[in-house]
């Protein structure tokens, strides 16, 4: 491996890295001093350190895919084995499966839209062959607020 294929890996690890500060943080990936959330699951309409407009995040479901699969399918096995192993009463469950379920469903979905709008910044996505209407988007939306700001 010659010392451009390292400077390749190395540039991939750091950004890695900055996507997963940034994102699980809930830091701007601009600048990583500013919020990224102005509430719990809502993206804030631009950083307030350094500017940057979060009109390119678009998350949609993917925390919420995220959360099911990586956490509500292992903790659907736990109870299902509570259940084959103990023949628990129902209020066990109430107590111990519902909470449990919802919890680790809820609290993850911050962090994880994070970590989805860091990459989408950092690896600048978008949907492919839209970056024209995007932009023709985003001047109209730029001269609707001059027009408010004039008048």
């Amino acid at each position: 491996m010659d010392s451009g294929d390292c400077r390749v890996e190395q540039q991939q690890r750091d950004t890695f890295a900055w996507i997963m500060k940034s994102g699980w943080k809930g830091l701007c990936p601009r600048c990583g001093k500013g919020h990224m959330f102005k509430s719990w699951l809502q993206i804030t309409d631009t950083c307030e350190v350094c500017g940057l407009n979060y009109r390119f995040a678009t998350p949609d479901d993917g925390p919420a895919f995220f959360s099911l699969c990586i956490i509500a399918f292992p903790l659907i096995f736990l109870v299902v084995w509570l259940e084959v192993a103990f023949s628990p009463p129902f209020w066990v469950h109430l107590l111990t499966s519902i909470p449990l379920l919802a919890i680790g469903c809820l609290l993850p979905l911050r962090p994880i839209k994070g970590w989805l709008v860091a990459s989408q910044y950092m690896n600048k996505a978008q949907e492919a062959g839209t970056e024209k209407l995007w932009a023709q988007l985003h001047e109209r939306d730029e001269a609707k607020k001059r027009d408010k700001r004039d008048t």
